[in-house]
């Protein structure tokens, strides 16, 4: 997602639609969501690995770490040269490039297959008026991507984050607004040249978090993107602020999402952070920003953060549900993981802090509109 787009093309007009649309999540969430106590790994800056220096690379949204580097995408580009899939070596050099046979419209995380294949989840809708999503599928040695459509059971979403099942078919994490996402998995094979109905297959609720990020509260209740270990027994879903490891067991992601208790690795004041996957050895943590909307000279820099530890985890929600299968409604909320500095107040002061931010965005627009009179 680019952030600057709260800002830009109808600017102060989106960031008032933004912030509405959070309020419209965290608000009802507030008065059922109680958090408790949560106990999360040391805050601290990432050590960076490299930089990207390539221009075309400004809003990178989705990496993958392979043997030979990264693999990485920028979101929502509109100049013709950045969208593409960048190969990068191990010093962030690009090494290669793949076109896509037609225009994406979004492209918001990557996902790497045990067999080498390359998913790129063509899901951004910061508008929500798509009518279809797409997963574009790159197979190892090919030339261009095939497409797959996809649609919600329900209404368009905005959705950041890609992730794999034990079987290599795509799980969808919408980005939510107020620390509760939604799983949606297709319901049949992709097939090219077909659009494949989604199910909701469960909820997920984050901690809460106290991490600095750029963006305050919000920026800690919204999902960027997510990662898959190599060796498949662990994932990951990662805020703004935040990264929240979950343990697998058996192969079952949608289960270890609503039934889990999440490792906690803060990832405090990345600029932009809407990138995570696993180093090869899957001892390490990999994000990088977008910055685009950064300084001048501003470089995108890969950094590395050690795996969240067993002493990381948050206490087990007091109720947690299995996901529900494809054809059934939406699982309600599961994984309540306890919040990082809890407590009842946090909800309310959420959603009392997001209808402030709204009112303020409001007092703006209306004084430019007077303004300009």
């Amino acid at each position: 997602m680019r952030v600057r787009g709260w800002v830009d093309r109808g600017r102060y007009a989106r960031a008032a639609a933004t912030l509405a649309a959070l309020v419209a999540g965290a608000v009802p969430l507030a008065a059922v969501q109680s958090p408790g106590p949560a106990v999360a790994g040391a805050a601290s800056a990432g050590v960076s690995v490299c930089q990207v220096r390539d221009d075309r690379l400004t809003e990178i949204s989705g990496m993958v770490a392979t043997d030979d580097g990264y693999v990485v995408v920028n979101d929502g580009a509109d100049d013709e040269a950045r969208l593409r899939i960048f190969f990068l070596d191990r010093r962030c050099a690009v090494a290669r490039t793949v076109s896509y046979p037609s225009r994406p419209r979004d492209t918001e995380d990557l996902a790497l297959g045990r067999d080498g294949t390359i998913w790129v989840a063509d899901t951004g809708d910061n508008d929500r008026n798509r009518e279809t999503i797409a997963l574009w599928r790159l197979a190892p040695g090919a030339d261009q991507p095939v497409l797959y459509r996809m649609k919600y059971p329900d209404n368009p979403h905005d959705a950041e984050a890609l992730l794999l099942d034990a079987a290599g078919q795509p799980l969808i994490i919408t980005k939510g607004g107020s620390g509760t996402v939604v799983l949606y998995s297709p319901t049949t094979a992709l097939k090219p040249g077909a659009t494949t109905p989604l199910a909701s297959v469960g909820r997920v609720v984050l901690p809460s978090s106290t991490t600095s990020n750029p963006f305050s509260f919000l920026g800690r209740g919204v999902v960027t993107g997510a990662a898959n270990a190599p060796d498949g027994r662990r994932v990951v879903l990662r805020t703004y602020a935040d990264a929240f490891e979950y343990d697998v067991t058996g192969g079952d992601v949608v289960a270890a999402l609503t039934g889990g208790t999440p490792r906690v690795m803060p990832l405090p004041d990345e600029p932009q952070g809407e990138s995570v996957t696993y180093s090869r050895d899957g001892r390490s943590l990999l994000t990088v920003s977008e910055s685009a909307d950064q300084p001048a000279g501003s470089r995108p820099t890969i950094l590395r953060y050690p795996a969240p530890t067993a002493t990381a985890a948050a206490p087990h929600p007091a109720e947690s549900t299995t996901a529900a299968p494809p054809s059934s409604p939406p699982a309600r909320p599961a994984a309540q993981a306890a919040g990082i500095g809890g407590g009842r107040a946090w909800p309310l002061a959420a959603g009392a802090g997001t209808l402030l931010a709204l009112f303020a965005v409001a007092g703006v627009l209306w004084r430019r509109h007077t303004d300009r009179r």
